[in-house]
C-alpha cells in the first residue's frame, strides 16, 4: 500500500522490526490475572501511527489494538461485522448512508461522531498530507481534486462525504462497489479525534484513538507499552491489563527469551526453531493456514528488469526455484508452494486457482533455456535483497539461490543481501533503491482475490513497489470492481491474474501460516486469520 491513483478497492499490508535491547518478559510482566501485562516481540514501525499512513505489520499491530472503526474483522473468520457502523445502507451501491451507534467516545473521553470520520478521510486522502495509504479513499468522488495524478490538489475536501448529523454521515463513489462496506475495518478508515488536529505532534508522540488499548508509553528501539482502557465501549474489551511490545532485531533471540521464561508471546517462530519448537512449547505452538503469501518483486524501474523478453527472463528464474524443497527443509511445511498470486484461504469459490502452471514448477532444464532467451542475468548475477533483522529471510534467500545458481549451472547468478533493518529495507524498495528481485509478503486484509492483486499490481498502486504496469491488467480490475455479481467479478480477476502471470509480474514463492509460541504464563492465545495476535483476548494466568 503505497499510493495509487484509481483504486477502487482497498487493501492492507505489513511487516518490520529494529533494536533487540529489551529481552525480557517475567521480570516486568506486571502481574497476573485480569490485570497482568502480556509481554510480547515486536518491531519499531516504519512510520508514525497515523491510520492513513500505516502500511506493516508492526504498526498494524498496535493500531488494531487502539482504534475501532466502522467495521472489524472477525478473529476467528475475518468476516467484516458492524462495530461502529450501526447501519450502512446503499440502494445503489454508490450512494452511502451510514449511522453511528451511540456511547462511543476516544479515549480522551471526546465523542466519536460522524465528523470524526469525514475529518479522518480527507485528511488521509489530501495530497498535502503525503500518507502511504491515501489511495484507499480513491474509490469517493472527489478523490481526484484533493489527490490528483499532477499538479496541486484543487480542494480540500472530497465532495463525496457529507456529514448529516452527529451519528449519519453519507459517502458517494465515483463508480458502483457493492463490497465497500467489507473494505472499511481497515485502519485507514479509522476515526480520528479533534486532538490529531489542534496539535499533530503531540498527538504522534502519544496516539489517542478509540480501541481497547491506549498508548502508555514509547521508547524507539526497546519497547511500547499499552495499557487496557476501562473506558473502552466495545464488547471486544482487553481480557488483560495491557501488552508490552518488546522491539528485537532477531527473532532467534525472541524464541530464546520466549522458552528461558522472559518473553510471553513471539509471534514469528524463527525458522532455524521450527524443528524443535513442539518439544520446546508442545500445545503452546500454533501453526495455523493464514492470508499470506510470499513473493519475490521485479524492480519494473531499472530498465535491465524490463526488456522485450523480460517475461522469459523471470519465468526461468521462477522455473528454477524448488518450491517443494525450500519448504519442507527450511519451514518443515510451514509454507506451501505458491501456484498463483492470492491464498489457499480463498477457497475455489473465491478465487484461488492453479494459475501459475509451469511457470511455478521447478524444471532446470526449462529455466536455463527461458533465462537464456530472456538475455541472461541482468549483470551477471543478480542480488535477491531482504531485511535481516526478521522472518528467517537469510535462510530462505540463501536457499532460492542455491537453487537458482544450481538449475543455471553457475554459483554466482544469484547472492543474497541482506539489508540491517525492516525500517532501512523498506526506505530503500519505496524510494525504488532496488537493482534486482526483492523480498514481498502480502497479509490480507479482508479475503477477498481483489486484496491480493490491485493493491500490488495495479498501475501506481499503493503497494506496487516493483511498478510493474499493464493495461489489461488495469482494465480488467476495473471491470471486476463495477460487476455487482460475485461469481462474475472473481472470475474477471481471475483473468487479470492470467495477465499478471503471461509477464510475470512478480514471482510467486509460498504461502505462509501463522506460527507463534507462547509462555505457560498467558493463555487463550490465538492468531487470526491476518496472522497477528488477537492481544485483546489473552489472558495472563
Amino acid at each position: 500500500m503505497r499510493g495509487a491513483t484509481h483504486a477502487k478497492w482497498a487493501a492492507l499490508a505489513l511487516a518490520v522490526a529494529l533494536t533487540a535491547t529489551a529481552c525480557g518478559g517475567g521480570d516486568d510482566s506486571g502481574g497476573s490475572g485480569a490485570d497482568g501485562i502480556v509481554s510480547s516481540s515486536w518491531g519499531d514501525p516504519q512510520n508514525p501511527l497515523e491510520p492513513a499512513n500505516t502500511n506493516e505489520v508492526q504498526g498494524g499491530k498496535v493500531l488494531a489494538m487502539i482504534f475501532r472503526g466502522l467495521k472489524q474483522y472477525d478473529p476467528k473468520t475475518g468476516e467484516a461485522k458492524d462495530m461502529l457502523a450501526e447501519r450502512i445502507e446503499t440502494t445503489d451501491s454508490t450512494n452511502f448512508r451510514i449511522t453511528l451507534k451511540s456511547g462511543w467516545t476516544f479515549s480522551n473521553g471526546e465523542k466519536v461522531t460522524a465528523k470524526s470520520f469525514v475529518d479522518a478521510w480527507n485528511y488521509g486522502a489530501h495530497l498535502k498530507n503525503n500518507q502511504k495509504n491515501a489511495f484507499f479513499f480513491g474509490q469517493i468522488e472527489g478523490y481526484d481534486q484533493v489527490h490528483p495524478e499532477e499538479g496541486q490538489a484543487k480542494a480540500e475536501t472530497m465532495s463525496g462525504l457529507k456529514v448529516v448529523d452527529d451519528r449519519t454521515f453519507t459517502v458517494k463513489l465515483s463508480q458502483k462497489f457493492s463490497l465497500w462496506p467489507e473494505t472499511l475495518g481497515y485502519a485507514a478508515f479509522a476515526p480520528l479525534p479533534k486532538a490529531f488536529f489542534d496539535d499533530h505532534d503531540a498527538w504522534l508522540s502519544k496516539p489517542v484513538g478509540n480501541g481497547p488499548y491506549t498508548v502508555d508509553s514509547y521508547s524507539k528501539g526497546s519497547q511500547m507499552a499499552l495499557k487496557r482502557w476501562d473506558g473502552y465501549p466495545g464488547e471486544d474489551k482487553a481480557q488483560n491489563g495491557g501488552v508490552t511490545l518488546k522491539v528485537y532485531t532477531d527473532n532467534n533471540t525472541a524464541y530464546t527469551d520466549l522458552t528461558a521464561g522472559n518473553l510471553d508471546l513471539v509471534d514469528d517462530v524463527p525458522a532455524s526453531q521450527l524443528k524443535n519448537v513442539e518439544a520446546d512449547l508442545g500445545d503452546r505452538y500454533i501453526n495455523v493456514p493464514a492470508g499470506i503469501i510470499q513473493t519475490l518483486s521485479i524492480p519494473f524501474y531499472d530498465k535491465a528488469w524490463d526488456t522485450p523478453d523480460g517475461d522469459k527472463l523471470r519465468k526461468g528464474i521462477s522455473r528454477a526455484i524448488n518450491r517443494e524443497q525450500i519448504t519442507e527443509t527450511i519451514f518443515q511445511k510451514t509454507r506451501t508452494p505458491a501456484v498463483d498470486w492470492t491464498s489457499p484461504v480463498l477457497g475455489e469459490e473465491g478465487g484461488f486457482k492453479n494459475i501459475c502452471g509451469d511457470f511455478c514448477t521447478y524444471d532446470a532444464a526449462e529455466a536455463k533455456k527461458l533465462v537464456a532467451e530472456g538475455g541472461g542475468i541482468p549483470g551477471g548475477t543478480m542480488r535477491i535483497s531482504y531485511n535481516a533483522d526478521t522472518g528467517s529471510h537469510k535462510e530462505w534467500v540463501d536457499a532460492v539461490c542455491n537453487s537458482i545458481n544450481n538449475a543455471l549451472g553457475n554459483n554466482r547468478a544469484c547472492v543474497g543481501n541482506p539489508v540491517g533493518t525492516f525500517a532501512d529495507y523498506r526506505n530503500q524498495v519505496t524510494t525504488q533503491k532496488m537493482t534486482g528481485p526483492f523480498r514481498a509478503g502480502w497479509q490480507m486484509d479482508y479475503p477477498l482475490i481483489q486484496n491480493f492483486l490491485q493493491p500490488l499490481y495495479y498501475t501506481n498502486a499503493s503497494s506496487n513497489d516493483g511498478k510493474w504496469s499493464n493495461p489489461e491488467f488495469d482494465k480488467l480490475v476495473d471491470q471486476a470492481n463495477a460487476e455487482p455479481d460475485t461469481q462474475k467479478a472473481v472470475a474477471i480477476f481471475q483473468r487479470a491474474e492470467e495477465v499478471l502471470r503471461d509477464d510475470m509480474g512478480a514471482i510467486p514463492l509460498w504461502y505462509q501460516n501463522g506460527s507463534a509460541g507462547y509462555s505457560e504464563r498467558v493463555s487463550n492465545v490465538a492468531l487470526n486469520p491476518f496472522s497477528v495476535p488477537v492481544y485483546n483476548e489473552i489472558k495472563v494466568n
